[in-house]
């Protein structure tokens, strides 16, 4: 499974309604479809796209079929995620850094009158 499957999968409003049903645990799709205002047949649909994309495992139980989240997808998942934010935040602390050497204003931020004498100091000053 890729993450991109399991994000196509659960950006449909249904799925997702499904998918935090079973947080507590595994249920039956009569159980699910109880609890959403659509027929078991849809709900059974929606569980098989979950299914493909690796967010949940079905097993026979009886004449039903009970759905559980499958860790291994949503772990999956959550390493794009990760890894997203990881790069994201080594890029803000990256650009942090780099400003670090920068005159402040009072307070440590740069205020609007410390970037009119930076740019003065830098020869770009307008004449207001």
């Amino acid at each position: 499974m890729t993450y991109d499957i399991a994000l196509e999968a659960l950006g449909d409003r249904t799925r997702r309604r499904i998918f935090e049903l079973l947080r507590p645990g595994p249920k039956a799709v009569g159980e699910i479809a109880k609890k959403l205002p659509v027929s078991r047949p849809a709900v059974s649909q929606h569980l098989k796209v979950l299914r493909e994309a690796g967010l949940v495992t079905d097993r026979p139980e009886g004449t039903r079929r009970v759905y559980a989240i499958r860790a291994e997808g949503v772990a999956e998942t959550r390493a794009y995620f990760d890894r997203m934010w990881t790069e994201a935040l080594d890029a803000f602390k990256e650009a942090a850094e780099s400003r670090g050497d920068e005159p402040r204003g009072k307070g440590g931020r740069r205020g609007r009158h410390d970037r009119a004498d930076q740019k003065k100091r830098d020869g770009r000053s307008r004449g207001r």
